[in-house]
């Protein structure tokens, strides 16, 4: 059974939105970080480790949808679903100490709700690998990699958010570039979250669940 184009498709945006994210970390110098650093201590460490092992989740949760793995490896479906699974934990553990580090209250809180749904997300799908319920697991593991996959949605709304932050301010800019960027950043992981859940239940998991 051959692999949908969309999926390679939305495999290969996913690869060119992040990687320029990620890519000025790979020095591990603080001064490259695209995210503020207020403290000398371990809040870069932390965003590091954070920012590597949400990379290693999205690259195997790519890997484990990918048909030909799935079916004919399945030894090697479980190996990076492990992978995966540890990924998830350490990022999505380490997402919330990083939260205190944010001056802005909807982002934080938005960071927050993104980091439980992740966690309990996999977890549950973890679960019921363990357990056998492989039909449940497999729904689980849909919604765990849509969550996963919202740093990229998030990223790709960004133009959309800033069309929208000039058109409800009136076709003008009353705060300037900076404070548009900065308003439109404090609410695009809600969006990317929000529209991520929507497709998941709507459209994957309703034809899951129907094929059981």
């Amino acid at each position: 059974m051959k692999q949908k184009k969309s999926w390679w498709i939305l495999i290969i945006v996913s690869l060119g939105v992040m990687t320029p994210f990620v890519l000025p970390y790979l020095n591990v110098d603080p001064a490259n970080s695209r995210i503020t650093i207020t403290s000398n201590t371990i809040q870069y460490p932390l965003l590091l480790t954070h920012i590597l092992f949400a990379c290693a989740a999205l690259i195997t949760g790519f890997l484990q949808f990918v048909t030909r793995i799935r079916i004919q490896h399945p030894k090697i479906h479980r190996y990076l679903g492990r992978v995966y699974v540890m990924s998830v934990f350490i990022s999505g553990l380490l997402a919330l100490p990083l939260i205190f580090y944010m001056e802005n209250f909807t982002k934080s809180l938005a960071f927050l709700t993104l980091s439980i749904v992740w966690l309990v997300t996999c977890w549950n799908g973890y679960r019921a690998a363990v357990k056998g319920r492989l039909p449940e697991h497999r729904v689980w593991m849909v919604r765990s990699f849509g969550i996963t996959l919202v740093a990229v949605s998030a990223r790709l709304l960004m133009p959309v958010l800033l069309l929208s932050y000039y058109i409800l301010s009136g076709f003008s800019l009353p705060g300037g570039r900076a404070q548009m960027v900065e308003e439109t950043l404090n609410v695009n992981i809600w969006v990317g979250l929000l529209l991520n859940f929507v497709i998941i239940e709507w459209i994957i998991v309703k034809k899951i669940k129907h094929e059981k």
